[in-house]
This record gives C-alpha cells, sequence and structure tokens, in this order.
C-alpha cells in the first residue's frame, strides 16, 4: 500500500508547526492584517516564478470555472476567514493554543465532504467529535483562587481558534473539489501542468486571500502599517519564515496531499502540529507546558482521528 500521501501529511504538519511559532512572533510584531497582506504578496510571487519556470506561465492555466470557483471559495473560507482567526488567535492565547483549535478542522472537514463529496461518515465520527472536545477542554480549563473550574484561555481567543479550524476544515474540502475539476478539464498534452496543479491551485486561493485582507487593511484605515516589514528586522525575518513554510509550501504540499489520500486522513494527519509545537513553543517562548495540557493535546488530535477510522 502506497502511503505517500500520509507522509506528506505528516511533512506539512511539521512545516505548519514551525509557521506557528513564526507567525505569532510576525502577528505581534506586524499586526495579523500587515502580515497577512505581505504573506500574499509575497507567496504569489513566489508561485508565479515557481509556475513561470515550471510551466512557462506565471499565471494557472487551462483552469474551469467551477474549480475557480471552489478554489476561490477556499481561499475565502481557508485564507481570509479562517487565517485571520488564527493570526488573531495567536496574539491573544498564543500559537501552541491556536494550533489547538485546529483540531477541530477534521471535524469540519469531515463533515462539509459527507455533505458536498458524499464521503463516508463512521459512527465513529460522534465520538471522534467528543474525544477531540475533550481533549482540547482538558488543555483549556483551570481552577481559580476557589477551586472552582473556569477557562483559563479568553472566550474571544478560544472563538477565534474555533473559526480558525472551521475556515481550515471546510477550505480544505472546497479545494479537493476545486483540483478535481482542474484536473478533469486538463487537456492530456498539458503533462508539465498537470504536475504543478497544487501550486496554481495554492495561487487562485493566493489571489482570493490578497483582495480579501487588502479591502480589510483599507476598512480598517491600517494601510499605513505596511512598511513595518521594512523596519522590523526580527518581524520581517518572521515573516518570511512563515510565509515559505506556510501558503508556499506548506498550503501548496497539503493541496498535493489531500490529492493523493483521504481528505479526511491527510487533514488529521496534519492536525498533529498541536502536539508537535509542544516542546519547541517552550524553548523558544519559555511558556510553561503542563502535562495536562499536553495529553490534552494528544487526546484532541485521537479524536479527530476518528472521523476516519
Amino acid at each position: 500500500m502506497n502511503y505517500s500521501g500520509e507522509a506528506l501529511s505528516l511533512l506539512v504538519a511539521l512545516m505548519w508547526t514551525f509557521t506557528a511559532l513564526f507567525a505569532e512572533v510576525a502577528s505581534r510584531r506586524l499586526g495579523p492584517l500587515t502580515l497577512n497582506v505581505w504573506r500574499m504578496l509575497i507567496t504569489i510571487a513566489l508561485l508565479g516564478v515557481t509556475l513561470w519556470l515550471t510551466c512557462g506561465s506565471p499565471w494557472p492555466q487551462y483552469v474551469p470555472a467551477s474549480a475557480w470557483a471552489w478554489l476561490l471559495g477556499s481561499g475565502f473560507m481557508g485564507f481570509v476567514f479562517g487565517d485571520y482567526c488564527l493570526f488573531t488567535s495567536y496574539m491573544i492565547i498564543g500559537s501552541r493554543f491556536g494550533q489547538l483549535f485546529m483540531t477541530l478542522a477534521s471535524p469540519f472537514a469531515a463533515i462539509t465532504a459527507w455533505m458536498l463529496m458524499g464521503e463516508r461518515m463512521s459512527l465513529l465520527a460522534l465520538i471522534g467529535m467528543i474525544v477531540t472536545l475533550f481533549g482540547i477542554g482538558m488543555s483549556i480549563m483551570g481552577k481559580d483562587d476557589g477551586g472552582h473550574r473556569r477557562m483559563k484561555l479568553p472566550l474571544h481567543g478560544v472563538l477565534l481558534g474555533i473559526g480558525a479550524g472551521m475556515g481550515q476544515g471546510v477550505g480544505l474540502v472546497f479545494s479537493k473539489i476545486g483540483l478535481q475539476a482542474y484536473e478533469e478539464a486538463l487537456p492530456a498534452t498539458a503533462a508539465d501542468v498537470a504536475t504543478m496543479i497544487p501550486f496554481a491551485g495554492t495561487m487562485i486561493r493566493v489571489m482570493m486571500g490578497l483582495v480579501g485582507f487588502g479591502l480589510a487593511l483599507i476598512w480598517t484605515g491600517q494601510t499605513n502599517t505596511m512598511p513595518r516589514m521594512w523596519h522590523d528586522r526580527r518581524g520581517a525575518a518572521a515573516a518570511l519564515g512563515a510565509i515559505l513554510l506556510g501558503p508556499f509550501l506548506g498550503v501548496s504540499l497539503s493541496l498535493k496531499a489531500v490529492g493523493m489520500t483521504h481528505a479526511g486522513v491527510a487533514q488529521t494527519l496534519m492536525s498533529l502540529t498541536p502536539v508537535f509545537i509542544l516542546w519547541p513553543a517552550h524553548l523558544i517562548f519559555g511558556t510553561k507546558i503542563t502535562w495536562k495540557e499536553a495529553i490534552g493535546a494528544v487526546i484532541a488530535v485521537a479524536g479527530a482521528s476518528l472521523f476516519f477510522l
């Protein structure tokens, strides 16, 4: 049995682990909207060069209207909505808790794939949802001075984390539908384009991300924050790390992984980031990580995997 799709999904999880760490630093120093506009701009440039060198054109070729629609929708859900929620949550609850809520992407992906693509949802799906929620709850709940159980994270940070998980899961399924439509419409003579479909698909998604974040930056009157990228070296370095490992390589390879295996399996393996991030977050930010939080993260990921057994 070929497990190349699963192996690629694990590699993406590692990339997203370091993307989250870089993004937390960059979000705090540059601001989430400013960071995301720069992410989209630089990613479009990188993808354009990549497509030009491999396919002879910096623009996605042979893309049917249906694929454009699904991939633009994926860009809105995954980048504009999902990444804004995620990056803003980093500023409030930190990257390790922000990534913990990304385990909710698996249930959202499974439900969306079931609704739109008819993919199977086993009877373990409900159990998986309960286990995932239990793991998240175990990590974020604590006790106050009076011994009463309470949520130790701000509510708006938690809501942003849930939004990030939903955007990622729904966007992933939209991408799979769009890529399938793209592959079906591709001429047999366009072999060079066929190998670069994930990168072309990412280009379309990032275009929507640029439009969405650009309009949000203008709407909120934050266009004057764009030059921060040139003046804050640490913020710029962190942003470049987040860009290279995130929307350029990570997202493109995630789309390829989804095309090589079941959407839910790919999403589950890519959701291991909350476990992978614990030790690096401790080393880099000095955050105290309890055994309860670590076990909760493992349980959350394990629960997400039950959706696809």
